[in-house]
């Protein structure tokens, strides 16, 4: 592939997204328009992943046509093309269940979910410290509005919690910016290599840089804006924003601390504690909501917790390459196998709210009579969340586990204990949700009538519409198939996590 081709998922998303604008909102020209563009960028993704993984490196230096140093610098590896693969499938569903649902009835969102993806696109190609900070803002901009464009008033607040704690991350991130670049005088990742590892002072600037992410990704102790926020915003919006907003948190915490810190033991037992109190807090925290998005909200943080343990055990690994591949390669599959399986469980929580009225458990049951094919769904993916075999959640969790024991340190031994036993405690929480919303007796929710009737029809005579069903069969049943055949992921994960390991080719690609 031409290396300057790697700007079109970026491009090709703000160009549909500016075209819509100015596009009437009727018929089907949002739908066509706003699922084709991001289909195409989800085929070229895949090409992509095809053409990295061996380890490859294809690149763009010189993105319009800018000096080496100012240029905006794309380059794409394994990790980075597995990313936008999963980003794609993400978007593209995403998109499909708003048109389902109705929240894509504004003429507005289709236009900012593509804004918002081309940031997400962005931010998981680029090579220069400042432009990911540029394409991180260019997908928080449209989240503002895209969190509160339905109204009311626990959407604006959610909208007001959610801004407030974005702004106050960018703004420590450009702070980490500065600090690098005053230091080192440049901020291409390439030129910074090993950086951190010479340098106490570098090291305090780019651990402000992960300060940021960690909010960004709702890391414990900076998660509290994400269970604000969340389970407020629309269905589908919650959906792609589970999939895509923390998730460039964690894949930037992989790319700097594998390049700037070199994998430096020295901190190995902060990224641990942070995984660990996270996989905990959040699974603890799912115990007292009494909604299907308030657990699954809280649960997003605890699996975020699982993605860390990956470059948690690429510190502890002593320098071992085997072990530090190990752990990282277990991580990175976590996060493909989560960003699937949580969209799946919040698209089947949004199709409750909207078939139902409500999410409240107290207020359901029953639907696994009135909705049989959203309870396989949730099943599924419920099921591969708590790790239970064959789906790809058993894998992943296995992948952590057998990494943590080969890591011989006696960190990574409670770092394996705790993921089992958080591992069981989060099918409590699945089987919680099975058994007040779809198992037991007809709730009492109910669904409202058109207005000229001023009728309710009781939970007992509603079934949800197979277009509201159909992106949550698709994402669990990915879960099934990397669960069955999970072998060709786990080897795209070992060489995504091969180049962490051995930065050399990354390096040389990305220096000026």
């Amino acid at each position: 592939m031409n290396g300057g081709l790697l700007a079109l998922p970026v491009a090709v998303p703000l160009l549909a997204a500016a075209l819509l604008v100015f596009v009437p909102h009727r018929g089907a020209w949002h739908q066509v328009t706003g699922i084709g563009a991001s289909a195409a960028v989800l085929a070229l993704s895949v090409v992509l992943l095809a053409q990295t993984a061996g380890g490859d490196i294809v690149l763009s230096h010189n993105v319009s046509g800018w000096l080496p140093g100012v240029a905006i610098m794309f380059v794409a590896d394994t990790f980075s093309a597995l990313m936008l693969v999963v980003t794609g499938v993400i978007v593209v569903s995403c998109l499909a269940y708003a048109f389902a649902t109705g929240d894509a009835g504004h003429r507005l969102f289709t236009p900012l979910v593509l804004m918002l993806s081309a940031g997400v696109y962005g931010a998981y190609l680029t090579a220069d410290l400042f432009n990911l900070f540029v394409f991180i803002e260019v997908m928080l901009a449209p989240s503002y509005v895209l969190i509160v464009l339905a109204g009311g008033a626990k959407r604006v607040a959610a909208g007001r919690t959610y801004l407030t704690v974005n702004l106050l991350g960018s703004t420590i991130l450009l702070a980490g910016i500065g600090l690098v670049y005053g230091l080192a005088g440049t901020v291409n990742l390439g030129m910074l290599a090993g950086s951190a590892r010479e340098s106490t002072a570098m090291a305090v600037a780019a651990g402000v840089i992960l300060v940021a992410m960690a909010v960004k990704a709702a890391l414990v102790p900076v998660h509290g804006w994400l269970p604000r926020a969340y389970p407020f915003a629309a269905p589908a919006v919650t959906a792609l924003f589970s999939g895509l907003l923390t998730k460039v948190g964690v894949y930037a915490i992989f790319r700097i601390y594998a390049v700037i810190y070199e994998g430096d033991p020295a901190y190995g037992w902060i990224i641990i504690a942070a995984a660990l109190l996270s996989m905990v807090f959040g699974v603890l925290g799912a115990v007292g909501e009494t909604t299907m998005r308030g657990i699954l909200s809280f649960h997003m943080i605890s699996q975020i917790g699982y993605m860390i343990i990956g470059p948690g055990l690429f510190a502890l690994s002593g320098g071992d390459p085997r072990v530090a591949q190990l752990g990282l390669a277990a991580g990175i599959f976590y996060l493909l196998h989560h960003i699937l399986v949580k969209a799946a469980l919040l698209v089947c929580a949004g199709t409750v709210e909207t078939t139902y009225g409500t999410g409240t458990l107290a207020r359901l049951g029953g639907l696994v009579n009135r909705a049989p094919l959203l309870a396989v769904a949730f099943m599924v993916a419920a099921m591969s969340l708590a790790g239970i075999p064959p789906l790809s959640g058993f894998v992943a969790k296995l992948t952590i586990v057998r990494a943590a024991i080969v890591a011989d340190h006696w960190l990574a031994y409670v770092t394996a204990v705790a993921a089992v036993l958080v591992g069981l405690l989060t099918l409590l929480s699945m089987v919680k949700i099975w058994n007040g919303a779809f198992w037991g007796h007809d709730g009492e929710a109910t669904w409202d009538e058109p207005a000229d009737t001023g009728a309710t029809t009781t939970v007992a005579r509603v079934r949800p519409k197979f277009a509201l069903v159909a992106p949550a069969l698709v994402l669990a049943g990915f879960s099934v198939v990397l669960g069955v055949g999970a072998q060709p992921l786990l080897a795209a994960a070992e060489t995504a996590a091969a180049g962490l390991v051995d930065i050399s080719a990354y390096v040389a690609a990305v220096t000026p």
